[in-house]
């Protein structure tokens, strides 16, 4: 437990020294390094001397310097290294001085430290530093360090007693690796998601014990690499919240995949049962079901995947681990546009079947308007709240390429006569395309407007208040 390190070295010496030296002595001289208390204690400085050496270490701590105190013996003589002392505490050590050197903070911190807490992210400084230092280096990173826990403060409080106090305490100091881990399980008693950063042998322990534990690759040791379930390459604390961002993006872009499934199917199952309802011919044959399905997956895995990140995406608090995929109200969602669509195309159904259209085209109509539907659906789940014109503003190469790709085998099934014969369509005319443009864009206007009701009613993955401290969020301690 001792915040220093002692090493005894050996002195070399030569033929003529050996000679002169009683048989088997050994000569060397002890040095030791670390924490100013640590080596106070072993110099047995007195408390006037000890005043001094702290005000000089407060005076560089103040400005974010790391210190360190040095200690060396006077000239060891010693028969054999076995009869050292047990304890460094023994050794005649004296002081020698400090040394202050800086680690400045990568200049991105700062503002992944600010992002993280827009997101709802608590962002905890666990550290071996002094306590000065530690608070310094936290200012400049932008965390709050209004009061610091030291690791003596730790081995004083009670399990229940420190998951208190961690609750508003963002900078630990003068930590030790078993106190690491009491604040990793504190954290989690709490019902903190928690991620944990370290490098070193002695950080595996509390590593192993976060939800995320996060070794470093560039200087991480081999333990802590094992430990962890994620590294980080370029050991930048910056990467850990692009990771966040990317992970928020694919978990909403797979809610809007979801959504835009139920919504498509809803149609597609209306249109196969409803002429069979109302002794109308059969619309939608097997061949043409299976030629929407290669609309519907490229949709799915390339558009949506493809989707940029909402611009509200790091200002919504952390989820509940235990909620859905999709939530009630987004399931409701999918099937209100489901049924939307399903009501525009049985009008153009019924509508055309009144006016005595001839099955083929009335086919090649009703298909017709089934796939800019899809587009319109495809359109609608761009984005849960933003409207049509601002996810447009955001851009998806993959989209247009779909929509390119889905107006060329469109024109070739309806009027290539082979594929109309293989399909069983008939002629699609200027005025059935102008129906499907009209039937496309009154579901476009119409779900739009209840998109931006039904978010701005239900609430929906709208921006909401960043929970307080202690609320259930994701904590990132870094070393």
């Amino acid at each position: 437990e001792l915040l220093a390190v002692v090493n005894v070295l050996k002195q070399a010496r030569t033929g003529g020294d050996r000679a002169g030296d009683p048989a088997g002595l050994v000569h060397g001289a002890a040095f030791a390094k670390g924490a100013i208390e640590a080596i106070a204690s072993l110099c047995r400085l007195d408390a006037a001397r000890v005043l001094r050496v702290q005000a000089q270490v407060d005076e560089l701590a103040r400005a974010g310097i790391r210190v360190l105190g040095v200690a060396r013996s006077a000239p060891l003589a010693i028969a054999t290294t076995r009869n050292l002392p047990e304890s460094p505490a023994e050794l005649p050590l004296e002081y020698v001085g400090l040394v202050g050197f800086s680690d400045p903070l990568r200049s991105n911190v700062p503002a992944a430290v600010a992002e993280c807490r827009s997101a709802g992210i608590r962002v905890v400084m666990i550290t071996g530093d002094y306590p000065a230092t530690a608070c310094a280096i936290a200012r400049q990173a932008g965390i709050e360090a209004a009061a610091v826990l030291s690791g003596d403060e730790i081995d004083a409080l009670s399990a229940d007693e420190l998951a208190v106090r961690v609750r508003s305490i963002e900078v630990f100091a003068r930590i030790l690796p078993e106190q690491k881990l009491r604040l990793v399980q504190s954290l989690k008693a709490n019902g903190e998601i928690v991620a944990m950063t370290g490098d070193g042998v002695n950080d595996a322990p509390a590593i192993k014990a976060a939800h995320i534990g996060i070794a470093m690759g560039g200087r991480g040791t081999d333990v802590a690499r094992e430990a962890a379930a994620l590294v980080l390459l370029d050991d930048d604390f910056g990467s850990i919240v692009k990771a966040i961002r990317l992970g928020r993006r694919i978990y909403d872009n797979l809610g809007k995949a979801i959504e835009f499934i139920v919504a498509v199917h809803i149609p597609l199952a209306g249109l196969a049962l409803l002429p069979l309802l109302l002794g109308m011919p059969l619309i939608l044959t097997p061949i043409l079901i299976a030629l929407l399905e290669m609309v519907i997956d490229p949709a799915c895995s390339v558009v949506f995947e493809a989707e940029a990140e909402e611009e509200d995406l790091m200002q919504r608090p952390p989820r509940d681990p235990l909620r859905p995929l999709l939530r009630r109200k987004q399931v409701l969602w999918a099937l209100i546009q489901g049924a939307t669509v399903l009501a525009i195309l049985a009008g153009v159904l019924v509508g055309a079947t009144a006016l005595a259209v001839p099955e083929p085209d009335l086919r090649a109509l009703v298909f017709t308007a089934l796939v800019f539907i899809n587009i319109v659906l495809i359109l609608v789940n761009r984005s849960f709240s933003a409207s049509l014109l601002r996810a447009f503003l955001r851009p998806n190469r993959a989209l247009w390429l779909l929509f390119g790709g889905v107006a060329a085998v469109l024109a070739v099934a309806v009027y290539w006569p082979p594929a109309q014969g293989l399909f069983k369509f008939g002629a699609l005319h200027w005025q059935d395309l102008a129906v499907c443009v009209a039937a496309s864009l009154l579901g476009l206007l119409l779900l739009e407007a209840l998109k931006a009701r039904w978010f701005r009613a239900s609430g929906a993955l709208t921006t909401l208040p960043i929970p307080p401290r202690g609320a259930r969020s994701a904590d990132l301690p870094q070393r």
